[in-house]
């Protein structure tokens, strides 16, 4: 098969636990690049979250691309041109988010490099144990500034990509569906950690933007491997020639691979593209 993308989940794919790029993984990747292969970071992050890796890897100067917000976003990282968008209607979101005030969530949205949360709403929830500042984790990982309005419907009046809502993961996991149950036809919902559910426009997946941009680019579903671990991978996972579950994949993540690798913490990455790429 000849490979012409890796497509790379982020967090506990790409990066390990301590959320950085061992060095074999990023060597085995940087060689893969300099073979002509594109790399693909495709993560519920913002574009803006995934700036920072894209440098790391010299995705700018390779012409690699960044698939944000669970799919809904595709650019490219040279030129940043887009290659595929589909934002949330906004009579949707605004009932999503009339909604969602009635859930102990925090949601909140990110557009550009601005994080917006309404004000006064609680920014910690617990998390192992021990209190957890939700909102400041997302707006360092994701290089954010954080802008608090009185009504998170201001900025709904333009097209957004995603709604996230964290809290608890006992707390979505005993009610997430009623969350997403009046917006099954007309959204698509997903869990992106055990502390995130999101909401995308329908038909919203990872596979479906890497099927809706990389024909622009002349790259078909066979000449790609995908990487990932999560919910939001499975789809990706499935529609590469080459699906590759991470050794602390869920079991739904492993079942729709072709094959599993190693752990984020045990260079899985580099291990699987040795046995595939020789």
């Amino acid at each position: 098969m000849a490979i012409k993308a890796i497509a790379l989940d982020i967090d506990g794919t790409l990066t390990n636990d301590r959320k950085v790029i061992t060095p074999r993984t990023k060597e085995a990747l940087l060689a893969a690049q300099d073979s002509g292969i594109k790399l693909i970071l495709s993560s519920g992050r913002p574009v803006q979250g995934l700036r920072a890796i894209a440098s790391e890897l010299q995705l700018e100067t390779h012409d690699g691309l960044l698939v944000a917000f669970n799919g809904a976003h595709v650019v490219d990282a040279q030129t940043d041109e887009v290659l595929f968008d589909q934002p949330m209607e906004e009579e949707v979101l605004r009932a999503l988010v009339a909604h969602i005030r009635g859930f102990d969530v925090i949601p909140w949205i990110t557009e550009g490099k601005y994080l917006f949360v309404e004000r006064g709403a609680r920014h910690l929830i617990t998390y192992r144990e021990a209190p957890f500042d939700i909102v400041e984790y997302e707006r360092r990982m994701c290089d954010l500034e954080l802008v608090e309005v009185d009504d998170l419907l201001e900025v709904c009046s333009r097209p957004q990509d995603k709604l996230l809502c964290a809290s608890e993961p006992e707390y979505l996991q005993r009610h997430w569906r009623a969350m997403y149950e009046p917006f099954f036809d007309s959204l698509s919902g997903m869990f992106t950690a055990d502390f995130y559910f999101e909401f995308m426009a329908p038909g919203i997946t990872k596979g479906n933007a890497l099927a809706g941009a990389l024909p622009k680019v002349g790259i078909d579903a066979s000449e790609v491997i995908a990487f990932g671990d999560a919910q939001n991978d499975i789809s990706m996972l499935e529609w590469a020639g080459m699906g590759v579950a991470m050794g602390n994949a869920t079991e739904a993540a492993k079942a729709a691979a072709d094959m599993v690798t190693g752990s984020n913490n045990e260079d899985g990455i580099a291990s699987a593209l040795e046995k595939i790429l020789g």
